[in-house]
């Protein structure tokens, strides 16, 4: 053999090495997923969420309970739209306005004893001007008192899984035992956008005018961020500075809480950051619509063969910018399902992954009840299983 050939040999399987090697890093290159951390927010507490999927993009201490300041009003208009939906008010409903209402210190509204206002008034009052005599004067129209209000406050609160918070009073003033958290508020502000559309659109108007008197939303963010549609700001001097704040770009909505910032200026600010950040760096995309077929799987001894499976949901899943085509979805039914069948019953799962980790894992439900077929398809599928 010549000496040539002898070094192609010996050369040959370290290129050959070399170039798995170069393969295999720029492959796991590829798959890398790069995000810078989330900007420093100054703030005893924050978070941002992607309305729809839920994900969390940034937090800092968002299960800290803190004094909420005007941030409860987001709870008690909820009740009060929860009323209106229930058809228990009308919003040409007039409340008239008692002596504590009017007495109640703080951002005000500026009703007037004994007058007459209408529901749809006084909630513009307590959601663009943040007043306290509207909100006080909401609670005792709908409970009698303000410690009955607080009681469905709290009750709303533990239905949502508002787990870390618990309310006093309906308009935020400092109290003992009257606390919420980042996170806390950022379910209610989700549940507001969700279940409330028609009445949502008040947070994004920028004054209001009653009794002659013109009084701006707090929120800067209005007139700063187009994308900006919401939602409340509080401060006290327990609290500081506070802000919900959601926004809607290109179809997708973020919510973002600060709570305890320095000034007004502080709070929008801050806010902005964390809704640039997760704008910039995330997108979200419906996978899969809820409600629809997405496997017809074999039932046996049904009156049915066949039975619907699918999400009872929409799937929604948010990850990081140019990363969809490494999603990867699996969906996996159980199988040898017996009759009967109802609706809403789980019989399977839809696992997403990106990059090979577990992003969400949602139940395949039956979208259809199916009962017991007769004596004969159940003694001809008992016969059918035992050939299996």
């Amino acid at each position: 053999m010549s000496s040539n050939m002898r070094n192609y040999f010996i050369v040959f399987p370290w290129f050959f090495f070399f170039f798995i090697l170069l393969f295999n890093v720029q492959a796991n290159a590829k798959n890398t997923i790069l995000i810078p951390a989330a900007p420093r927010v100054a703030a005893k507490s924050y978070i941002l969420i992607d309305y729809n999927s839920g994900k969390v993009l940034a937090n800092k201490n968002a299960d800290e309970k803190l004094s909420p300041a005007s941030l409860t009003k987001i709870m008690t208009v909820y009740v009060i739209f929860r009323e209106l939906k229930n058809g228990h008010l009308t919003l040409d409903e007039k409340v008239t306005i008692s002596k504590k209402a009017w007495q109640t210190p703080g951002s005000r509204m500026f009703v007037e004893v004994n007058k007459q206002v209408s529901i749809e008034d006084l909630l513009q009052g307590v959601i663009i001007q943040s007043g306290n005599d509207a909100s006080v004067a909401l609670a005792e129209h709908v409970a009698g008192d303000e410690a009955t209000f607080a009681a469905m406050m709290n009750q709303h609160a533990e239905r949502l899984g508002m787990s870390n918070s618990h309310f006093q009073n309906s308009m935020g003033l400092p109290s003992n035992n009257h606390y919420s958290t980042a996170r806390d508020l950022a379910i209610l502000t989700t549940a507001v956008i969700n279940e409330f559309p028609e009445y949502y659109k008040w947070d994004s108007q920028k004054e209001f005018t009653f009794n002659n008197i013109t009084q701006p939303n707090r929120n800067k963010l209005l007139w700063r961020d187009k994308s900006v549609d919401g939602v409340k700001t509080g401060y006290t001097a327990d609290a500081g500075y506070c802000m919900v704040t959601s926004a809607l770009r290109e179809g997708m909505r973020l919510i973002s809480v600060v709570m305890g910032t320095a000034s007004v200026n502080a709070r929008a600010n801050e806010s902005q950051s964390l809704l640039n950040y997760g704008f910039r760096f995330f997108e979200t995309y419906r996978l899969y619509q809820g409600q629809e077929a997405l496997s017809e799987t074999r039932i046996w001894k049904g009156d049915s063969q066949t039975l619907a499976i699918g999400l009872a949901h929409d799937l929604y899943v948010t990850i990081p910018r140019r990363h969809y085509n490494d999603l990867e979805a699996e969906i996996k039914v159980n199988s040898k399902i017996i009759a009967p069948v109802q609706q809403g019953e789980v019989f399977g799962s839809v696992n997403i992954s990106l990059t090979g980790e577990l992003i969400a894992d949602e139940p395949l439900i039956a979208l259809t009840t199916v009962h017991e077929g007769s004596f004969t398809q159940k003694l001809f599928d008992e016969v059918l299983l035992l050939l299996e």
